[in-house]
């Protein structure tokens, strides 16, 4: 558990002054007609806190539980990340992931075999943490390149 609470908060302070550094029409640039923005990218970032957010909370709460699958281009559609202003989407960004680490932080480590079943699979409340630091991580990737 302290290795995905420290991932996540090594994450979160060496990419926001990166990410402030990045133009507003930088951040908007699409690198193929079907690929993701900055924008967006950081936006799905925040749709998977979201996301995962309730996850993290109600596992802790209730065992075998099921929710809906997230539909990812769906969510980053409907939300118009890439005429959202670049700095506010850092700014939620940032804040919604300090709030994850903060939960991260005080997690009921007994809890942490809890399942969960999304869509046709089923998945700990551990591996859930670590995929969604795994996740990050990637897309960061993406966006630093």
């Amino acid at each position: 558990m302290i290795a995905a609470y420290t991932r996540l908060k090594d994450a979160l302070a060496k990419s926001i002054s990166s990410l402030n550094a990045i133009s507003e029409s930088d951040a908007a640039v699409r690198p193929a007609p079907n690929k993701w923005s900055k924008k967006e990218i950081i936006g799905h970032l925040i749709d998977s806190a979201s996301n995962n957010h309730q996850r993290f909370v109600r596992m802790q709460i209730d065992n075998n539980i099921t929710l809906p699958k997230y539909k990812q281009d769906e969510w980053v559609a409907v939300q118009h990340w890439q005429q959202k202003e670049w700095s506010s989407i850092i700014t939620l960004w940032k804040l919604y992931n300090e709030h994850i680490t903060y939960i991260f932080k005080h997690v009921d480590e007994s809890k942490l075999s809890n399942t969960i079943t999304l869509g046709d699979s089923n998945y700990t409340l551990q591996f859930l943490i670590d995929d969604y630091v795994d996740h990050m991580e990637h897309h960061l990737k993406q966006v630093f390149g």
